[in-house]
């Protein structure tokens, strides 16, 4: 597994610099000019230990969705070229994190696969100028792009806030599981196929 990876993007929405050590501390400089997305990005930093810089330059006087997706996209290819050799990694990683009144469960496989199940409702449209409803966006786009498997579950929470952090904070947690080495697979793959 490649523990550093830089990629960008430019396109005629967005360009983006992204820069992730995933055996890092959970130091995190995020500028997507999206104050509550880069609360979030970060708080996944943190609790996954990834070191992240990511710089955000977008069409947000269209709104906020190009900017969301495509850095879900950009984490996406990240993660996947990190793990285009997985090896012994642990492939399965979880967490139910709760937030005060939220609770939030995450599942996800570093299969090759890509699927998202997320039911995510949120009682106001936006957090500052941040549209809620790109999370399940931001999400999808991660999936796809890194070719996983993902399932998050909103067990109970009222406030958006807490809701969307727990939701990014499992993230974090489950990712950093699922990409440790497991030595106890001795340079083998966790597959029946033999290859991930």
């Amino acid at each position: 597994m490649v523990l550093t990876v830089d990629r960008k993007r430019r396109t005629k929405e967005t360009d983006i610099s992204l820069k992730i050590n995933f055996d890092g501390s959970g130091k995190c400089e995020v500028t997507t000019n999206l104050p509550f997305f880069d609360h979030m990005l970060s708080s996944m930093g943190k609790h996954g230990r990834f070191d992240i810089d990511i710089r955000v330059k977008g069409d947000l006087d269209v709104d906020d969705h190009h900017v969301v997706e495509d850095v879900g996209i950009v984490l996406g290819e990240a993660i996947h070229e990190a793990l285009e050799e997985r090896g012994s990694v642990r492939r399965f990683g979880s967490a139910i994190v709760p937030m005060d009144d939220a609770l939030v469960l995450l599942a996800l496989d570093l299969g090759g696969r890509s699927y998202l199940d997320a039911k995510l409702e949120f009682s106001k449209k936006h957090a500052g100028s941040f549209g809620l409803n790109n999370i399940k966006h931001f999400l999808r786009s991660l999936s796809d792009a890194g070719k996983l498997n993902l399932h998050v579950k909103v067990l109970a929470g009222e406030d958006d806030h807490h809701l969307a952090e727990a939701v990014f904070k499992a993230l974090g947690i489950g990712l950093r599981a699922a990409i440790e080495v497991d030595p106890s697979l001795s340079g083998s793959v966790p597959s029946t196929k033999g290859t991930l």
